[in-house]
């Protein structure tokens, strides 16, 4: 029990500071990275071949040129935001209500960690995945009437994009790619949230006092965040592809929807490696084979350098403003411990 003890020193906050610091943490790291996410997103689901988008780097530089801040970096902010704060909120209030029920329960330290951030995201999905196409979607057209990059998508904005998709291919398409979504962000949270619960143990016990100064509560998190995010990348490629093509319309009288221009490899002996093929599927199982049969193992982490960076950043800019914001509102708002 002195590992368990260590790690709870420092007291239960009230569900209320955690759902609250959670939310600003979150929406801020998620803000702060936007344009990487992009990047990813880009990388993950460009079509051409050959690839337009190589490196981090020249693919940063690409879309800031020719595309600008506002309506390539950061396309797709808004649904990103709305999803962003009301989801984070879910989260930490039902991942702090899991750890302490299951370690109250004598569940073991790690699986209570690893199962509380399970279910928080599984609260959080109801809130960010119809976010999540949007922003997708939006992230992959980037302007307008785009001439730089041919990606299916002409919304006009995040209005236009709801009403189009809910019009074009039915009111469930916003939850397309549901549980491939779950399956990238469910072992991604419960892996981060681990992770970050051990490190912060490890970096207690290193500085033998709770407060463990600014670097090391921003490299615990940071880590925590980088190193699920590598892991789970195969998974995230999936749900990319499985919610950027487009559906059936629902409705035989309905307009055809946009569709994505997928370009196709060539004939010849020496074929070069195809762009990002439409899955013709749903399933995640399906998808990883499709993507390792097509594309081989480079398929599956395409956008890894983007995803890792995003992951180790935002995860170490949300949980280090998450653990300040918890003290400054237990100075603010304190409430008596017995309440809790």
């Amino acid at each position: 029990m002195g590992s368990q003890d260590d790690v709870e020193a420092e007291g239960r906050p009230p569900y209320s500071h955690a759902m609250i610091a959670g939310g600003i943490g979150g929406s801020v790291g998620d803000m702060l990275m936007h344009s990487l996410d992009t990047v990813k997103t880009r990388q993950q689901g460009d079509p051409h071949v050959p690839p337009k988008y190589t490196s981090l780097g020249q693919s940063y530089y690409t879309i800031w040129r020719q595309e600008g801040i506002r309506r390539g970096l950061y396309g797709g902010w808004i649904p990103a935001l709305g999803g962003s704060f009301p989801g984070t909120v879910l989260f930490f209030g039902t991942y702090e209500w899991s750890k302490r029920f299951l370690i109250d329960h004598g569940l073991q330290q790690h699986l209570s960690y690893l199962s509380a951030g399970f279910l928080g995201d599984l609260a959080a999905s109801i809130v960010y995945v119809p976010s999540e196409v949007l922003k997708t979607r939006l992230q992959l057209q980037g302007r307008y009437n785009n001439p730089y990059f041919k990606s299916g998508y002409n919304y006009r904005g995040t209005i236009d994009a709801a009403r189009t998709i809910v019009r074009t291919e039915g009111s469930a398409a916003l939850f397309h790619g549901y549980g491939a979504t779950l399956f990238r962000d469910l072992p991604f949270s419960a892996l981060q949230f681990m992770f970050w619960e051990q490190f912060q143990t490890w970096a207690r016990r290193y500085k033998q006092s709770r407060d463990i100064g600014v670097p090391l509560e921003l490299l615990t998190g940071a880590s925590a965040g980088g190193l699920a995010g590598v892991i789970t990348c195969p998974l995230d490629v999936v749900k990319t592809r499985l919610q950027t093509q487009v559906n059936e319309p629902s409705k035989t009288n309905a307009p055809s929807p946009q569709k994505r221009h997928i370009s196709t490899s060539s004939p010849s002996t020496h074929r070069p490696k195809p762009g990002a093929m439409n899955l013709q599927t749903s399933s995640v199982i399906t998808g990883l084979r499709v993507i390792y049969r097509t594309e081989g193992l480079a398929g599956w982490f395409r956008g890894v350098g983007p995803r890792g960076v995003w992951t180790f950043v935002q995860s170490g800019c949300m949980l280090f403003l998450y653990s300040r914001l918890l003290r400054t509102l237990d100075v603010w708002m304190s409430v008596e411990k017995e309440d809790l």
